[in-house]
């Protein structure tokens, strides 16, 4: 009797298990048909497969144009670097700048203002890889330093 008992425990402990895993299997089913009036898994699996190739032609168009973006960037204005400074003593305050604009390979200008009671003159030196083909003014040196490590 007790075997009997034990068999019809284990039957519908399986049973249980099945319907279970029946349950879930169906409702993955009804997941991924979910907005299809058509419940033809073969369509579904094409239309899928179909959407899949759409996005990743999407994807490789916007990786091409971040690489594209990111190759032209390193020609913008990256690194800024300002000193304020007085050259003259009779003049209170600090009045004069040495402004550097560095992109990613040191490469810009340095542009320094001198402030006068009288006027204001303003130059400019172009910086290749750091460095300039003209002597640079100790306030300008700091601010190329400046920029090169922001």
């Amino acid at each position: 009797m007790n075997f009997v008992y034990l068999a019809l425990a284990i039957a519908a402990i399986w049973l249980l298990a099945l319907t279970i895993s029946t349950l879930l299997a169906l409702r993955f089913f009804k997941h991924l048909v979910k907005g299809v009036k058509d419940f033809d898994l073969r369509r579904i699996l094409e239309k899928i497969q179909a959407d899949q190739g759409v996005n990743r032609e999407s994807i490789e168009t916007l990786a091409k144009e971040i690489k594209r973006v990111d190759e032209e960037g390193q020609y913008h204005v990256q690194k800024v670097g300002l000193i304020r400074f007085n050259p003259f003593k009779e003049i209170g305050g600090d009045h004069s700048f040495s402004l550097a604009l560095l992109d990613r390979d040191d490469t810009g200008v340095v542009i320094t203002g001198l402030h006068t009671r009288e006027r204001t003159r303003v130059y400019m030196k172009a910086v290749k890889n750091g460095r300039c083909e003209f002597e640079l003014s100790e306030d300008e040196k700091k601010a190329i330093v400046k920029a090169q490590k922001s």
